[in-house]
Formats: C-alpha cells, structure tokens, sequence
C-alpha cells in the first residue's frame, strides 16, 4: 500500500492522479453562469447557508456556489464545467439524510436535484415508472396508487425524502425486509458520470449481461455520478393486509419473539420495535396511544393474499403471546393501522420532545443478537449516563439507536458521540455492519476500518477511480484514507492480492 498522503480538500486532481493545483472555482462559475439559467446559480452567503449541511446537522460547510439544475441537461452541463476546471461537486436531493453524505464542499458546487421532480410515466403494463431524482418518495405510490400499485422503499422520511437520494444511500425502511432495499427496486438509471458524459446503466431486460454497473451505482453514495432519470419497479397492491402491535415488558422478550416468528418461516412485511424511551417520546409527539407500561412493542405487519395473511397472522400472535406479549392488537381499519405507524414512522422527530440533541445511529446484527446487544447498549447507557431510546427494523437486525445529549452541557456531545461509537463496535463485534441504510458520507468514515481491510477498501477505491479518475465527485466521503487513482499499489509491490494472484493485468 503507497505511504503517500491524500492530496489536500482544495487541491484538484487530474486523470493521472496528479496534483493539478486549486480549484478554477471563477472560471467554473463563469461558465455555469453562461449556460444556466440566473435562477439556478447562488452564490449569495445567506442563501448558502440553507445547504450547510444534510440531515445530520453536526457536519456543516458553506459550499462555494449551489447549482439547482432543472433537467438532465442542466446536470451534464454543470458537471461538464466542474470536470473542465477542476472543481469537486457533491449531487444532493432532499437534504434528509443522516451520515453527512451530501455535506457540500467550500471549494465545490453542490447540485441540488430538487427541482427535476417529474414524474415522466407511469408503466402500468410493464409495472414501473420514470422518475427524475428530484421526485418524492411518497409521490410515486401516490401515482401509482389509483392502478392499484405502489412503491415499495418506505424510509421513515418518505414523505421529504427524494428518489435519487434513495439511490444514493440504497435506502430500505420498515417493509424491507420482505421486499428488499432500493437496489431492488430500481430497474435503469441515466447517470452523468463526473466528465459530463451522460450514460445509460441497466435496462428493460430484468438481468443484462455483463457487470451489474446498475448494482454498483446504488448504494454508492454520489460518489460515481449523478443520477438524472431512475426506472423503478412498481409492486402490485396485495389483496390483504394486517397490522398487529404487541406489548413486551422488555426489549429480550421482544427479540426473541421476532426471532421465533422467522424461525418459523414466516416473512412478515415488517417488523419494528421500539423501546421504552422511544415509546416514550412518540407518545408526547403524536399520542399513538401505544400499550401502557411497555418495556417494548412489537408492530408486525403482514401482506399477501387473505387465505395465507390469515393463516400467518395467527402463528405470529401465538409467538408474541408465548413470548411473553402481555397486550396485543390487530388495526380494524385502515386508521387504526395509521395511527399504529404513525408512533414508528414519527419516531426520529418525537425524540425532541424528550431530548434538546440526539445522534441518529445505524448499525446492523443478525437478528439472534438482539437481546444480548440490547443489553449492552443499556450497559453502555448506564456506564456513561447517556441515554440512549431504541428505535429499529427488528426483522432485519438495522438497529437505529438514538443517542441523547444536551449539547449546551460541557462535555456532553463528546460523550455521546463515544457511546454512538461503542455501539458501531458492538455491531461489528456481533458480524454486523456499521450502516444498514444510512450510508457512510462524512460521519462513518472513520470505522470503516473497522469492517474492512486495506487491501479491501484499496479494490473498492479501484471501482471508484474507474467511474471518476479524477476524484471530482463527492471526495472526501466513504474511504477513511482516500486515494488518487495514481496511487493504487503496483504489482512488484506486491500490494494486491488480485495482482499477486496473476488476475489482474494493471494493479
């Protein structure tokens, strides 16, 4: 592995990955100003400040000028005048995440997609949809919906969130566990690749030949180009839904239930559970009106056709009700289920209510650990008097532990931030992950160390510099210690162990 440092945040790079000097930040204003519209260049100090910073306000930079392009064109002539003068540009959506991904740079553009919200067609036939990235969650089942269709991805911000923001990050939310996260929602993508080319990823055919660029690009973090028209796939209705909630005295009842429902081969649409503190806080923010004196509730959610939901729906009240469920309802109607998600999915928000900052966290486990890591997130809690509300898709081990501070307390955001990191430690410890749909961005770049190796992280830095040579699109996120392309180990070092292995010709 090269000892060479990464070049400095201001500094450019070239394709060879030489230092190629600052920024021609002017020069690329010049040319964004010439060919896009006065409306979509900012460069006024106050109206740069709304773009600070995503949805994990503790990383904040003031980017250098914000694009808002207003279709795909727009796009590639922004980001063809950032790769001729050498400036790096961060794509960003909605603003919603929560891992600093769309942090802007101060010497960089941020293009913000907000404006392309077209929804170009829906496809009953073919059961899929076009979309700009720009375009809301939530928006496209509401297009969908009067076919009998929807989109299946549901993050808890489905409401603000954007599509390609989705994309970015692979987001799931709470029916992923049966129908998977973004990546298998998403059918093509039209991507400028980071020297303003515009290309076409995936297609109509359900499994092209070739690399799965498609696959590579989702989940991918703005840092291989930005997306400007997604084909995503649309689930038909199911004939039947249930929801059930259920109260625990604990969180360890409440995981082992969970786990004995999988383990009797039932897939839920989802699974969640929330603990005492967090039942706590979305009780005071939307009066959700959930089991009195729970140390944890369940809601189970099952869909399918009504023969088989009503069979399944049985075998999971009697697994809650072994397990020691001292309460359990079934939603009558459809408001009755609103309101049941309504406690889960405002979860995040209700936690202002108890607490004046928290630190939203993501990890993951198999689903066997939860009790045990459950345990040691009390024990963490305890040990640190930090207080930590639990909140998370049980069914697919993504805990989102929300870590609470008072940020005007000495002290007090270091040692939340201490204990957010033991809980990362604790996920890795127990085979898990340090993000299930949150994404690494600026905030988790310091553990992925934790998960991965040198060698593992340098053959993925080779998968980057493929799609961007030059380092232009969103640096500075992902890897711990980034690479120019120019630096990538040689095979006489003996650094790879593709190249030692005689499997690649260029290492």
């Amino acid at each position: 592995m090269s000892s060479t440092e990464a070049p400095r945040q201001e500094e450019a790079v070239s394709s060879t990955g030489d230092v190629a000097g600052p920024p021609d930040i002017e020069g690329c204003l010049a040319r964004l100003r010439s060919s896009l519209p006065e409306r979509s260049v900012i460069t006024d100090r106050q109206k740069l400040l709304t773009y600070e910073c995503d949805g994990l306000a503790s990383h904040r930079t003031v980017p250098a000028v914000v694009v808002l392009p207003e279709n795909a064109e727009q796009v590639a002539a922004t980001v063809a005048s950032c790769s001729e003068h050498g400036v790096p540009f961060v794509a960003r959506g909605s603003g919603t995440g929560l891992s600093a991904g769309a942090l802007p740079r101060s010497d960089g553009v941020l293009v913000v997609t907000s404006r392309m919200r077209r929804i170009l067609e829906i496809d009953i036939d073919n059961e899929r949809a076009v979309v700009e990235p720009g375009v809301i969650n939530l928006d496209v089942t509401r297009a969908a919906a009067p076919h009998g269709y929807y989109f299946a991805p549901d993050p808890s911000s489905q409401q603000v969130c954007s599509v390609g923001g989705n994309v970015a990050e692979n987001s799931g939310g709470a029916h992923c566990l049966k129908y998977g996260f973004t990546t298998n929602h998403v059918l093509s993508m039209t991507v400028v690749t980071a020297g303003g080319e515009t290309v076409e990823l995936g297609g109509p055919a359900r499994d092209a030949p070739g690399y799965d660029l498609l696959g590579a690009f989702v989940g991918s973090e703005g840092t291989l180009g930005v997306v400007t028209s997604i084909t995503v796939r649309l689930l038909r209705k199911p004939e039947s839904v249930r929801t059930l909630l259920a109260g625990f005295a604990s969180t360890d009842e409440a995981g082992e239930a969970v786990s004995a429902i999988i383990a009797a081969g039932v897939t839920p649409a989802a699974i969640e559970m929330m603990d005492q503190l967090s039942i706590a806080a979305a009780e005071q923010a939307v009066r959700c009106g959930y089991p009195e004196g729970a140390g944890a509730v369940l809601i189970v959610e099952l869909d399918g056709p009504e023969a088989e939901v009503a069979h399944t729906f049985t075998e999971v009240r009697r697994h809650c009700e072994e397990h020691g469920a001292f309460e359990i309802r079934s939603a009558a109607d459809e408001a009755e289920r609103a309101l049941i998600w309504k406690g889960r999915k405002s979860a995040f928000a209700a936690v202002g209510r108890i607490s004046p900052d928290y630190i939203v966290q993501d990890g993951v486990i198999p689903r066997t650990a939860l009790p045990e890591v459950l345990r040691r997130i009390a024990e963490l809690s305890a040990r640190s008097g930090v207080r930590v509300a639990n909140v998370f898709h049980a069914g697919d081990g993504n805990l989102h532990p929300l870590v609470l501070f008072d940020g005007s307390v000495p002290g007090a955001s270091e040692r939340a931030e201490e204990v957010s990191g033991a809980i990362l430690e604790l996920c890795v410890e127990h085979g898990g992950s340090i993000t299930g749909e949150h994404g690494v961005g600026a905030d988790k770049v310091r553990y992925m160390g934790r998960m991965f190796t040198p060698q593992d992280l340098d053959t993925m830095q080779y998968l980057r510099c493929a799609f961007d040579p030059a380092g232009m699109c969103n640096p500075g996120k992902v890897f711990p210690t980034p690479r120019l392309c120019g630096e990538v180990p040689g095979p006489r070092r003996g650094a790879h162990p593709l190249a030692e292995a005689g499997l690649a010709d260029e290492f």
